[in-house]
């Protein structure tokens, strides 16, 4: 059992990297703490006490937050209580945040006397919201940059299954982006974007106000004007630039179609990308530039296939490299309008609301990726997730490293635009120090990660004597986060919320996510988002009572604003909703996710589908066992769990591949009996490792998902060939 807080005493401190004096001092405060709260008091105070009066700096070692942290939480019974809870939201914060302004405007009308405040009230608005969401998207309509060239009929028409958003409305969503708003501080010499480019690492951070920004984007859509059609698709394949955020806006205010490729993928996955979507041409750069090496990313286009290219350099102002005789160079492109009086001006085209203005793909690893359309709808869907749960207003300056070949590209671009925050990219590598140095310097306040970006800073220790103070919350998505690498992260800036994401590109935003209005725990998320609604489904595909403790795949209510109603090369209605069950009249729809459900609300993904075994009779997931084996041994990076059916048949056999910390080494046997120990002691004794595989790296996706079904197929490749060979020699 770990030591309690009561029982850490100075030479503990000191051991875990803190100077006497500053021990000594450390120590007393953590007396005083304690003192004042009593004997028996709440790990939950204690801890937000601790953090309430910043006693744990950012310059800290990480080893000794560590040991404040588990110490404090070292009896606590999760069981009961639900989990460790690390952010409290006190209610002069809340009442300032975007969500509890509307609630402390709208609450009592709506709620009644059951209305209080936005802490206590904050569930059944959000419960309010799903039941009503017609009346919520009209109170977000007004506070976010949206404007419609006809107005909608209505905001939902529930004549169908799954409902018709703003029916018959006419807009372009990216004029919506570009314009001045109601909002008092978004004027046209707004700074709209801050960036700057790798190996310019001392200069000041280059900045562009909204009025700039909206006549590159003017003459960049006047030149795809005079070279395109109305309704082209027009793909990009570039790191995430102030160019290509230029370029993605004026193919969607010129009337054409995005095509989101990431930068990252080889010359084949780009070539299924514009076959499948049918693009006219595609948008590239000579190199990408990352910790200062140049990788080709032209010569990949070219590969691929024989669109035309327009090519942008990545350093200075002319191509590194000779182009093929129909390609065209980034200059030669915009020379093209020079001869327009006004080449900075262009009247937006508008479309019918549900008119595609970007395809974007799923990570698809087996045949052609999905292609996921997006409307004029989406961005809404995803600023105004944003705006209530990231808390995205006019002056905050939002940094996430993403491309926009993924989802989160244009998700951050509309969430910044419309919401009138200040969009912030670095041109290089977000691995290493120089990006830290850049979020310092331009003032980040809201910093979005994955959590393979944050174990890579926190295991280098990259970014040491870095400022993040001025962070107000972090965020982080795409897979799931590891506690202690969360604990790290948030400590940066005196234990600021992480606020936890998780949705899909078909959905334009998160379905479950954490939240400015709840106390935080690491790794989980506190709430569905604004109006969604979803149930856990059992084995059976019934669902849970809402108020329980459980696990299982989730059922996602089917009207939701921003999900898709169409795939451009799949059956939408197989894919999402054939199978699902039936719940108060209407066809769940599937997302793919097993959830679970803890005491006290929060939520933790424990994979898809697909990544659930069974153990014993006991339905468990990967990501459980992986939370739990991480920490197992201090030679261990990361961990991989997959159950194999033995040769000779019977029950699952529970699998762990490993990945050693750079300079360690372990036998595979000795982790097989750690493993199984710690498994049995933190979720179930009747679990037992079978097999330990030390491997260099996990296979991922483009997108840095676990392939663990790729695991599971080489391991159970071996386990059988090595079977065979025995029957042979028998």
């Amino acid at each position: 059992m770990e030591r309690g807080i009561r029982e850490v005493k100075l030479e503990d401190l000191v051991g875990a990297g803190l100077p006497a004096e500053e021990a000594r001092a450390l120590k007393a405060s953590l007396d005083d703490v304690i003192s004042r709260l009593g004997f028996g008091s709440d790990p939950r105070d204690v801890w937000r006490e601790i953090t309430d009066r910043r006693l744990l700096r950012p310059s800290f070692p990480h080893s000794l937050h560590q040991l404040v942290y588990y110490a404090v939480y070292s009896n606590y019974d999760e069981s009961s209580s639900g989990p460790p809870l690390y952010w409290f939201p006190s209610l002069y914060e809340a009442e300032m945040t975007n969500l509890g302004r509307i609630m402390e405007t709208y609450g009592p009308r709506v709620l009644g006397g059951s209305y209080r405040n936005p802490l206590t009230s904050f569930r059944l608005f959000q419960e309010f919201s799903v039941q009503n969401a017609e009346a919520y998207w009209s109170f977000v309509l007004k506070e976010l940059s949206i404007v419609f060239h006809k107005e909608p009929r209505c905001i939902l028409d529930t004549s169908s299954q799954n409902g018709t958003w703003f029916p018959d409305a006419i807009m372009n969503i990216a004029e919506c982006c570009l314009l001045p708003s109601n909002h008092p501080r978004k004027r046209d010499d707004s700074p709209i974007i801050v960036w700057r480019d790798e190996g310019c690492d001392d200069s000041p951070v280059n900045r562009m106000t909204l009025k700039e920004l909206r006549e590159q984007v003017m003459l960049v859509a006047n030149a795809l004007d005079a070279m395109f059609s109305k309704g082209d698709a027009i793909a990009i394949d570039m790191p995430m630039t102030v160019t290509a955020v230029i370029i993605y806006l004026a193919i969607v205010l010129a009337g054409m179609v995005v095509v989101s490729i990431a930068d990252s993928f080889v010359a084949k996955e780009i070539a299924t990308r514009l076959r499948v979507s049918k693009a006219k041409v595609i948008f590239t750069q000579d190199f990408i530039v990352r910790g200062g090496r140049k990788f080709p990313l032209y010569s990949k286009v070219v590969e691929a296939a024989p669109h035309k290219a327009i090519v942008i350099p990545a350093i200075g102002g002319d191509i590194g490299i000779s182009l093929r005789e129909h390609d065209l160079p980034w200059k030669d492109f915009l020379s093209t309008v020079n001869h327009l009086p006004r080449s900075n001006y262009f009247s937006p085209v508008y479309q019918s609301i549900d008119s595609i203005t970007n395809i974007l793909f799923s990570s698809g690893t087996t045949g052609d990726p999905k292609a996921v359309p997006w409307t004029h709808v989406s961005p809404i869907r995803c600023a105004a997730d944003s705006w209530a749960h990231m808390d995205s207003q006019v002056g905050d300056i939002v940094c996430w490293p993403t491309n926009l070949g993924w989802v989160m590209g244009p998700i951050l671009l509309y969430s910044c635009f419309l919401s009138g925050a200040t969009l912030a990219l670095y041109n290089g590598s977000p691995l290493g120090r120089n990006f830290g140095k850049f979020v310092q310097d331009a003032g980040v306040n809201k910093l979005g990660t994955v959590p393979s970006l944050v174990k890579g800073w926190k295991s280098t220790k990259c970014m040491e004597g870095l400022d993040w103070t001025k962070i107000k919350s972090f965020a982080s998505t795409g897979e799931a986060s590891n506690i202690d690498d969360d604990l790290w992260l948030s400590s940066r800036a005196y234990y600021k919320p992480i606020i936890e994401c998780c949705g899909g590109t078909e959905l334009a935003s998160s379905y479950i996510q954490g939240s400015l209005l709840q106390p935080q725990a690491f790794g989980m998320f506190s709430s569905a988002s604004m109006t969604t609604g979803f149930v856990i489904l059992d084995d059976d595909k019934n669902p849970y009572p809402n108020d329980q403790a459980c696990a299982g795949e989730v059922g996602l209510f089917p009207i939701y604003m921003g999900a898709t109603d169409r795939l451009l090369n799949a059956d939408h209605e197989e894919v999402y909703f054939n199978g699902m069950p039936m719940y108060k009249g209407l066809r769940l729809r599937r997302h793919g996710d097993i959830i679970k459900r803890t005491i006290g609300g929060y939520y933790v993904v424990q994979g898809r589908a697909d990544d659930t075994m069974n153990l014993g009779g006991i339905k468990t997931s990967s990501l459980e066992i992986e939370r739990v084996c991480d920490r197992a041994e201090e030679s261990i990076v990361e961990t991989a769990a997959v159950s194999i059916s033995p040769p000779t048949g019977g029950p699952e056999q529970l699998a762990i591949f490993v990945v050693l910390r750079h300079g360690f080494t372990a036998e595979p046997e000795m982790l097989k009996t750690k493993l199984t120990k710690t498994i049995q002691m933190n979720l179930n004794p009747l679990f037992k490792v079978s097999y330990v595989k030390i491997v260099e790296e996990f296979p991922r996706t483009a997108s840095n998902k676990l392939l663990r079904r790729v695991l599971r197929d080489q391991l159970k490749q071996e386990i059988y060939a090595a079977a065979a060979a025995v029957r042979s020699r028998i």
